[in-house]
């Protein structure tokens, strides 16, 4: 089995690729203008951001990028192309001949191209009586098209190399965190010779399902001694199965001619100027190797938060690697989502010093786990104070009341953990551990 992909996805601009509209227009057909609607006269500027952001794709999978691009109208006939044709690149992608490595294996990029984006339809109907409905707004959003070499193996490990794409495209250009439901791919697959495309699968669920049914389809024709014929299909999402759509194109019939209107453009200098930043699993992979790591728990500390990673490497940096991975992947990942949201960037300030008391003693890891639950909110039914309350007052109430904790830290130090528990409680983690271990001790110091 072979497959190969051309991933759509849209890139997260504010406008158009060739004109001022916005590209989240909310009523249908509220977003449009003669540009891209391709009105006789109007012509398509290039949204400067959008070309960026296909660089950088184009940087960060390997390509070869080209010195000078230029643009390519793409005819063909179809009721969501309102110009009747598509204003692609064809000739001069951004980068071409790279790869993306999933599992060890390296997946071939043919080529990264920026393009506009049809309008929507949407069929509506019983089948065989539909009537399509079409909405211009997304005509003209800049997509970016990630081609793959037939490399892919199976619908399990297309949706693999799509998970990791779309991991790094995040933190690369920004994509929002719902885009796995949105990203579109048009799929070729085949299982003899002949191979079948399935055109706009929309998830990554749909595309794994919509190559297994293919796969399945392709496979009983071949058993049952027939020809599978080159055509394009589509995924019917209600039913799991794919339909004929139409024949499917050869590349010289969209009768290819270059835009008139936009020009040629230089992106070498853009691109051997540009700085990409470190990606989730390029991290993972540096984490790997840094730290030691294993595999998994380095892919899950990086995808679970980039700010968790931060934590683990101040922790790594002060306390190694085996203590700064048990206490990352145990009680502070636990609570990520309540600390983040207490303390934001904080944090380190705050849960570092707790690690710190560990390994110097001065508190147990039963006493450090409580601490790190009440900062986040839990373990504790104690009041916070009023924001009057500053920490010396606090403490010395707190030393007043507990005259026992007193008489025997002047034996044993570590009485102290008492009290240094009980002002965690009641300021839910207002201080940091560090500053309230002081302060605690201080006033012990004055009373023995």
């Amino acid at each position: 089995m072979r497959i190969g992909l051309e991933v759509h996805v849209q890139l997260p601009t504010r406008s158009k690729l060739f004109c001022s509209c916005s590209t989240s227009g909310d009523e249908v057909n509220s977003s449009v203008c003669p540009i891209c609607l391709g009105f006789p006269g109007s012509r398509p500027r290039l949204n400067r951001k959008a070309l960026e952001m296909g660089v950088s794709i184009a940087k960060f999978l390997n390509c070869d990028i080209n010195e000078k691009v230029w643009f390519s109208r793409k005819t063909y006939f179809y009721p969501d192309l309102v110009k009747n044709f598509q204003i692609t690149q064809y000739e001069t992608p951004l980068g071409k001949d790279g790869f993306f490595t999933i599992g060890g294996r390296r997946i071939g990029i043919w080529r990264v191209h920026i393009e506009e984006d049809p309008g929507r339809i949407k069929r509506a109907g019983r089948s065989g009586e539909e009537v399509a409905l079409v909405d211009y707004n997304r005509s003209g959003v800049p997509l970016v098209e990630i081609v793959t070499a037939p490399d892919l193996t199976s619908p399990e490990e297309a949706r693999a190399f799509l998970t990791d794409l779309l991991i790094e495209l995040r933190r690369l250009i920004g994509l929002s965190p719902n885009d796995e439901t949105t990203v579109r791919a048009d799929a070729n697959i085949s299982v003899g010779e002949e191979r079948v495309e399935i055109k706009n699968i929309n998830g990554l669920k749909s595309i794994e399902k919509g190559l297994k049914f293919e796969a399945k389809r392709q496979s009983k024709l071949l058993a049952a001694g027939k020809k599978i014929s080159r055509e394009t299909r589509r995924f019917d999402e209600e039913r799991g199965t794919t339909l004929p759509s139409r024949e499917k194109e050869f590349e010289e019939d969209y009768g290819y001619i270059g835009e008139p209107d936009l020009g040629t453009f230089t992106i070498g200098p853009m691109a051997r100027a540009m700085k990409l930043p470190e990606t989730p699993l390029a991290r993972a992979a540096r984490l790997e190797a840094e730290y030691g790591l294993a595999p998994t728990s380095a892919r899950q500390i990086v995808l679970t938060s980039w700010e968790l990673a931060d934590m683990f490497e101040a922790l790594a940096r002060r306390a190694g690697s085996e203590t700064a991975t048990t206490w990352t992947l145990g009680a502070i990942s636990a609570q990520w989502v309540e600390l983040q949201e207490r303390y934001g960037g904080r944090l380190e300030e705050t849960i570092v010093p707790i690690i710190d008391d560990v390994r110097s003693g001065a508190v147990t890891d039963a006493e450090a786990r409580m601490r790190i639950a009440i900062l986040a909110g839990k373990g504790s039914e104690a009041a916070e104070p009023s924001s009057s309350e500053d920490l010396g007052p606090l403490v010395s109430r707190l030393v007043d009341s507990n005259p026992d904790v007193v008489r025997d830290f002047r034996s044993n130090p570590r009485a102290a953990n008492f009290l240094i528990g009980q002002v965690m409680k009641e300021t839910h983690g207002r201080y940091a551990s560090k500053e309230i271990s002081e302060a605690i001790r201080k006033e012990l110091e004055k009373r023995v």
